[in-house]
């Protein structure tokens, strides 16, 4: 005869599992989970606690997010926050850094690092970040926390992966934060443009097939933006063009490639689907501001300290739902706003390839 304790124990187990085979949220998200892979664009708070100064937990940073200051290095919401919400998740994902337990994991983690890339020296000037492939790392241990809750059922925890959606925005540091810091890497005197875009792709392409290997099966990969007209870079001067030309034309060259890394993977993996978001078309000076409201696109809204960061405590620009850029790298939540409703519901294959992320996560595969 079953104790009391049994009972109990098995009406929890019998209620997890439905909670996790009908969705994270109440039954309401598209998707069951949200995994993020990124950099400081879609940080949530991983980079809060690790040595470098390149972190948002304070203010001015979050003034317009409901719970302030998390480390997201923008004044409100990002990019990935709203498409969570687009989603139907209630509450955002939650970052890897902090969340513990297994039963929090099964909607999905954030595991975006400020100044991280695909390379692994990317970024390390400035001290300690996450870089993709410990992120992956990162990943493949919360794949066997949620196995773990599932009862090590290989292939329900499978099952479940596979109707997950993956965002994955990397490589902007490999521009910012490696190629054109030659102070720091030697990678611009090794490759031209092209050369470093195609060595880039190449590792990148490997990475993404190791998260398809840990159960990715839809995944946007989000291109990378105008970095050429950050008002950091046009601070360094811009020979008479609006922007500066050469770094715009970099990523271009990565843009371009990931593209086509996008075809070449649905042609060999025929049981996932990957998607190009062109956030260089759909953000920067490409936006159109008649519709948008962002009048001002090459001032940063926040006073800023020798690193391009907000200064702490440093009152911001009042009109900051007219300013494109938050800080000299980082756009403004009005600015998220834009480009995740944009890549989310766009029925134009030049702003997301070969469908939106909307459908992406209807997808039945």
């Amino acid at each position: 005869m079953a104790t009391n304790d049994t009972v109990i124990w098995t009406l929890m187990i019998v209620v997890l599992v439905v909670f996790i085979s009908q969705s994270c949220v109440h039954g309401e998200s598209r998707v069951p989970c949200f995994f993020i892979f990124g950099d400081s664009l879609a940080d949530n708070g991983n980079n809060n606690h690790l040595k470098t100064p390149a972190k948002a937990n304070y203010l001015p940073y979050g003034i317009d997010f409901p719970k302030g200051p998390t480390g997201r290095f923008t004044n409100g919401r990002t990019f990935v926050d709203i498409v969570a919400e687009l989603l139907g998740f209630e509450n955002p994902i939650p970052c890897f850094a902090t969340t513990r337990r297994p039963k929090d994991m099964v909607r999905g983690l954030n595991y975006a690092s400020g100044s991280a890339g695909l390379r692994d020296e990317t970024g390390t000037h400035m001290g300690a970040n996450v870089n993709l492939n410990k992120q992956l790392l990162n990943h493949k241990a919360t794949v066997k926390h949620i196995a773990s809750v599932m009862g090590h059922k290989q292939s329900s925890n499978k099952h479940y992966l596979n109707k997950c959606l993956y965002s994955v925005g990397m490589g902007s540091n490999d521009y910012m934060n490696n190629y054109f810091q030659p102070k720091f890497y030697p990678t611009s005197t090794k490759y031209n443009p092209e050369q470093y875009a195609t060595l880039l792709i190449k590792q990148y392409s490997r990475q993404i097939k190791t998260l398809y290997m840990y159960g990715a099966r839809k995944v946007a990969l989000v291109g990378l933006g105008q970095v050429g007209c950050a008002p950091y870079s046009i601070s360094t001067g811009t020979n008479g063009s609006a922007c500066v030309d050469k770094m715009n034309d970099a990523v271009q060259f990565f843009n371009e490639k990931l593209k086509s890394l996008v075809d070449q993977l649905n042609t060999n993996l025929t049981d996932a689907k990957f998607i190009y978001v062109n956030t260089y078309g759909m953000s920067g000076r490409s936006a159109d501001t008649t519709t948008t409201g962002l009048k001002v696109s090459d001032v940063n809204c926040c006073p800023v300290n020798e690193i391009g960061q907000c200064v702490p405590s440093a009152a911001p620009c009042k009109n900051r739902s007219e300013h494109m850029f938050w800080d000299l790298f980082h756009p403004t939540e009005m600015a998220n706003l834009v480009t995740a409703r944009r890549a989310y519901n766009s029925s134009n294959q030049s702003d997301t390839y070969p469908m939106n992320i909307g459908h992406l996560a209807k997808l039945r595969l």
